[in-house]
């Protein structure tokens, strides 16, 4: 249960990455991601580009993982990796523009993932550890 709740906490801390660009404009990810889904079906070579598909895609997986009885590890690595792609490159953005609401909001999504990577491999030794104490009571 905890790992969906955390899925759910980084697909929501993906949309509230913030970007500014020029003089007046800025956006955050909510709102990018509104306008490509509106045109995504009107005028798809407007939205086809990897820093629009590949999140989306991460978003995606995430939500999958939501409804899985024992949500996937892999999907879950993989959506934080396709959404972490972006995530970073803001990251990069926000520290060599110093927009310092840049960098903030790329924060809530690299602590969720790091505190959802530590929770996996818990999970992972956990379960380990069950194992061998299967395998010692029935050998």
């Amino acid at each position: 249960m905890k790992l969906k709740i955390l899925n759910l906490l980084l697909i929501v801390s993906s949309l509230f990455g913030y970007l500014e660009w020029g003089s007046s404009n800025s956006s955050f990810l909510f709102q990018g991601e509104y306008e490509v889904l509106s045109k995504i079906f009107t005028d798809p070579n407007a939205v086809v580009h990897p820093f629009t598909i590949i999140p989306l895609l991460g978003q995606l997986l995430l939500f999958i993982t939501l409804f899985q009885q024992k949500p996937s590890a892999f999907l879950t690595y993989l959506g934080m990796g396709c959404l972490g792609l972006l995530f970073a490159f803001m990251l990069f953005i926000g520290i060599y523009s110093m927009h310092a609401s840049i960098f903030i909001s790329t924060l809530p999504f690299f602590i969720l993932s790091t505190i959802t990577v530590i929770h996996l491999k818990k999970l992972k030794r956990d379960e380990n550890i069950m194992k061998k104490k299967m395998t010692f009571k029935t050998g």
